[in-house]
């Protein structure tokens, strides 16, 4: 804020004019809607990769590359079957197919049950953020009132209008709030799917609810409960709705997937060989094709023992008849899955590529957000923060003045002087 300062009109004695100094006419706001439109918009920018960092680096822990992955679990698992076929009859090598079978069960569950995690983590930080959500929106709709009372008396309002600024600059990082001004200098504020928060002095108050496991967001409105989704959405808010609802989901599909692929092609090859009785029939996995979704939560050993294990191919039951051992053997690099062609190894590289490109794309957009908002503030701070040289230049100048103000009142006392000195 800066003082406008005017001068007070000279009192006339006897065609002499005494100066009577200055007052303050205005108190003006040094304000550029232009750079606060421009920061605002990085902000919201910002706030939308910040909301999905944190999340991204949990990701990456959870798909990561190093051999006790999942990966590592499916080469195990056709390695066993593998040793299998070396020897067909061995007990040993049975118990290791089975055992194998149940640790790439374990391995998917434990892949989900990280995978629910994180989604509740993100269920948490939103409920945590929405009590601070509607405060600043309280704070909103009251400063617009007291902009509102003081403006209309012929004042001006600027601390007010500044802390409203930051309360919406806030808003933008966590909910990517659009903002207009009224005639009469209230500004209303609104979601970018033109969901109201504040109009005037009413604050709209945003709730949550519960539907299955997640968190989802509601703004009552006249007494209507408007939904909000990730359309409705930017900043923080957008980028944790959009990793829940949509990579997150991509991730699990992409695991169901999977482990359908697996079971349905082990079922398929167990099925057509004999165990060590001549038990034919018989699947590997738990039959996941009743399942549309979570097949990766309920990929299991369906057989009770290493007994059950149909390595033959023939029901005469041969010494050393490994046929079915190898043809199951041969699926972790025959089989492929879905459209892509992949087998079951590089489906699984394909989810963790993902993974890591988006979090190096993150990280390369939350950097180039950060400097762009910093080099935005400092712009804005150059137009309208306190200047130290300027602040200088303006003591100097009064410290000037005021030695010329002293220096003509020291010389009309000395000409009074030398004047009644003469008289004398």
């Amino acid at each position: 804020q800066r003082a406008e300062l005017t001068p007070i009109p000279s009192v006339n004695f006897n065609n002499f004019f005494i100066g009577q100094g200055v007052t303050v006419s205005d108190v003006s706001r040094d304000y550029n809607l232009f750079i606060t439109r421009q920061l605002e918009a990085k902000t919201i920018d910002y706030g939308e990769e910040a909301g999905r960092s944190n999340t991204l680096s949990e990701l990456e822990r959870i798909f990561n590359v190093t051999e006790n992955n999942l990966a590592g679990s499916i080469d195990n698992f056709f390695d066993a079957w593998q040793g299998l076929s070396t020897n067909p009859g061995g007990a040993v090598e049975r118990d290791l197919v089975f055992q194998h079978g149940q640790l790439l069960g374990d391995a998917f569950r434990s892949i989900t049950t990280e995978l629910d995690r994180v989604g509740q983590n993100l269920n948490q930080e939103i409920l945590a953020g929405v009590a601070s959500l509607n405060q600043k929106l309280v704070a909103i709709a009251d400063l617009n009132q007291r902009i509102n009372l003081v403006e209309v008396s012929g004042q001006t309002a600027n601390s007010a209008r500044d802390q409203r600024d930051l309360l919406v600059r806030d808003l933008s990082e966590t909910l990517g709030v659009q903002t207009y001004t009224d005639n009469r200098g209230m500004l209303a504020v609104q979601l970018p799917g033109s969901v109201p928060l504040v109009h005037g002095d009413r604050a709209m108050t945003i709730t949550t609810v519960t539907t299955g496991a997640d968190v989802n967001l509601q703004v009552q409105v006249a007494g209507r409960a408007l939904d909000v989704t990730s359309v409705n959405l930017g900043g923080q808010f957008k980028g944790i709705f959009e990793m829940r609802d949509s990579f997150i989901n991509g991730l699990r599909t992409d695991l169901d997937t999977l482990a359908a692929n697996i079971a349905t092609a082990v079922n398929t090859e167990h099925a057509k060989g004999y165990a060590a009785d001549g038990t034919t029939g018989l699947n590997f996995f738990a039959d996941l094709g009743g399942l549309t979704t979570n097949q990766a939560r309920h990929l299991r050993v369906e057989l009770t023992g290493g007994a059950q294990i149909a390595a033959a191919g023939n029901p005469d039951g041969a010494p050393g008849d490994n046929e079915n051992a190898l043809r199951i053997a041969a699926l972790e690099v025959s089989h492929t899955v879905g459209t892509s062609n992949d087998t079951f190894e590089e489906f699984f590289s394909q989810l963790v590529a993902t993974v890591g490109s988006e979090a190096a794309r993150n990280n390369l957009a939350l950097t180039g957000a950060r400097d762009a908002t910093v080099q935005l503030q400092n712009l804005r701070d150059g137009f309208s923060g306190v200047s130290l040289e300027e602040e200088m230049i303006d003591l100097i100048q009064y410290q000037r003045g005021f030695e010329s103000s002293a220096k003509f009142l020291s010389t009309v006392d000395e000409m009074m002087a030398v004047i009644l000195q003469l008289k004398g």
